[in-house]
């Protein structure tokens, strides 16, 4: 069973405490499949949570024990899912940010929602598609990522009706003859998944599957077969119209990104694999005030299915377990980090809260505005740099690359002295901020 709940903390339990993650952790326990603070007022710390009655994946190893794997550096960038991101929270509009970020490090680590969208992918090279689940591990210092050659990519297939299954089959045959992916087997589900679209208190979305259940036996027959990377694909449930024609019109966060969200760590969480949902049908009977919608979401319209992505995404898409039948081109882990990159209002999750644990350099982005409001100075992190956008995080990213310190090249620059025997008082230094 999958249930969404809101929590309540003292405020004055968590901020200031030596590791916020921690005490939530410990006042949630270890069933929470997913978790982020949302909300942040006078007294109280409120955190929306996804249980999952099974069990939780929990690495026995801590960021302390990972292997160091030096000469490389990567850059984690977060684009948290339903909400709302101005960048990033459409059919892949963070994919020029994304780019970006990646020309700085070996490696951009980011979730598959802000490259994704439908028929349209666009990914440079070093870009690490790695779900949500896979990316709160890493940074928790929990998993190691495994750099593939590629994939052997399994697809379940919701039960579906002969049209909508005929789309599918021309989707998969396209991205094997054009891009040259292995789609190694598929199984079309004898049940509905029942996948449902629910809307919280805080106007974020998450979502709820009916049966898991079916969903694991068909990534387990498909694993049994030799993939090493699920792909699913359902129909969408109570998808509130009104609330998608706003998204299209870019006044709404994404409907459907919280229920792809806890598909895919339900798939992660049971069997240590990449993983990534993707709609079957992309809805278009809607009533848009324009029939060219929000340049940000049309990736989303111009297609039919939303399975194209999701599949070119997963070819490449790291692996969290070095048991698994495969090649290693590379490997990372948390050490790697040099630093990771959020909304500025977003930093109440995973992510963040293990960043500023390890003293990771965290970039807040405030041009990338959400529906929430949960900042570094709020939560009390020590380890945040505010830059107004994508192109000043690139260039705090290759200064903290190169080892230069930021405030050395913003003016003023304070003039350190010695003070015996001056006649003024020693300036004091103060701490820049590049927003």
């Amino acid at each position: 069973m999958i249930e969404n709940h809101q929590l309540r903390l003292n405020k004055f339990e968590v901020i200031g405490s030596e590791c916020i993650a921690d005490v939530i952790e410990r006042w949630m326990g270890k069933s929470a499949l997913r978790w982020y603070i949302s909300q942040i007022t006078e007294s109280e710390i409120v955190v929306e949570a996804t249980f999952f009655e099974g069990e939780m994946f929990d690495s026995a190893e801590t960021a302390a024990d990972r292997r160091y794997y030096p000469g490389k550096s990567v850059v984690v960038s977060v684009i948290p899912t339903g909400i709302g991101c101005e960048l990033g929270g459409y059919a892949g509009d963070a994919t020029p940010a994304t780019n970006l970020l990646a020309a700085v490090g070996d490696y951009l680590v980011t979730n598959p929602n802000a490259v994704n969208a439908s028929n349209f992918i666009c990914m440079a090279d070093n870009v690490l598609y790695t779900e949500g689940l896979c990316i709160d591990l890493f940074m928790k210092g929990a998993i190691d990522l495994y750099v593939p050659h590629a994939n052997k990519i399994g697809l379940v297939i919701e039960r579906s009706s002969p049209e909508q299954l005929d789309i599918v089959f021309n989707v998969i045959n396209t991205v094997r003859a054009i891009y040259g992916i292995d789609i190694h087997a598929y199984e079309i589900t004898d049940l509905m998944v029942g996948s449902h679209c629910v809307e919280n208190s805080s106007g974020a979305f998450v979502g709820t599957v009916d049966r898991p259940d079916v969903i694991f036996e068909a990534c387990d027959r498909l694993i049994r077969k030799g993939c090493n990377a699920i792909a699913i694909t359902t129909n969408i449930q109570d998808l509130p119209p009104d609330h998608y024609v706003k998204h299209f019109q870019g006044e709404y966060p994404n409907p459907l990104g919280g229920v792809e969200a806890v598909i895919s760590h339900l798939v992660v969480n049971q069997f240590q694999i990449p993983a990534a949902h993707a709609p079957m049908i992309n809805c278009k009977d809607l009533d848009l005030e324009h029939d060219i919608v929000d340049a940000r979401g049309a990736g989303e319209m111009a297609s039919v299915s939303g399975l194209a992505c999701t599949l070119i995404g997963l070819r490449r898409a790291p692996q969290i377990s070095a048991h698994r039948s495969f090649h290693p081109a590379d490997v990372v882990n948390v050490h790697n980090v040099l630093a990771l990159v959020s909304p500025a209002g977003a930093l109440g999750g995973i992510p963040a809260i293990y960043a500023n644990k390890h003293s990771i350099p965290i970039v807040a982005v405030q041009e990338n505005r959400t529906i929430i409001g949960v900042s570094g100075e709020k939560l009390g992190l020590n380890n945040v740099i505010e830059v107004h956008n994508y192109v000043e995080a690139a260039g705090v990213l290759l200064a903290l690359k190169k080892g230069i310190h930021l405030q050395t090249i913003r003016r003023p620059l304070p003039t350190l002295r010695h003070g015996l025997g001056s006649r003024r008082a020693v300036e004091k230094t103060s701490r820049v901020r590049f927003a």
